[in-house]
């Protein structure tokens, strides 16, 4: 098994898979991730603080849920207007019958306007944020959706305001 910091050698096992199955993840492994959730910016030395647990520990912690796949990354939150970006919405995208799931997402990865993709169970196979500067821009996005192989019409909904996204607690 791996070990953070093992240089012995290169064949290491795989990290565990994200889910906690074994109860792995305790109390102060929450706690910290819900810290990193508010403020992925803070110090190791001020999580330590606030969880009560020495810098190394808390380093330690932090690098076993990161090598676990529990913390994915860490990333910038920025305001879609300061970007110009000022027309939110919401396309519900319906498939063919016949269709090359592959395909459909790739596509839809390759769309700088998706900014999020889910997968989803109903009459829609996928929903999307799609974040543009303008309603011609978000004309344009929907054309070039319902241009993609296996899309067989969109659904839009246009966000009017959003009161909040990215929920941290």
């Amino acid at each position: 098994m791996y070990v953070r910091g093992d240089t012995r050698g290169a064949e290491r096992d795989p990290p565990p898979a994200s889910t906690d199955p074994e109860g792995l993840i305790d109390a102060v492994d929450r706690q910290l991730i819900d810290l990193l959730r508010a403020n992925g910016r803070a110090s190791i030395a001020e999580l330590g603080r606030q969880v009560g647990l020495s810098s190394a520990a808390v380093h330690d912690r932090v690098g076993k849920l990161e090598a676990a796949g529990v913390i994915t990354g860490y990333r910038a939150v920025v305001d879609p207007a300061a970007l110009g970006l000022d027309v939110t919405a919401l396309v519900g995208v319906i498939e063919s019958d016949s269709v090359d799931d592959t395909g459909v997402e790739a596509a839809l990865r390759e769309m700088p306007e998706v900014e999020d993709c889910w997968r989803v169970a109903g009459s829609e196979g996928y929903v999307l944020k799609v974040r543009v500067t303008d309603i011609p821009a978000l004309e344009a996005a929907i054309s070039a959706l319902n241009r993609i192989r296996g899309v067989a019409r969109t659904r839009t909904t246009v966000v009017l305001s959003t009161k909040w996204e990215g929920r941290t607690a």
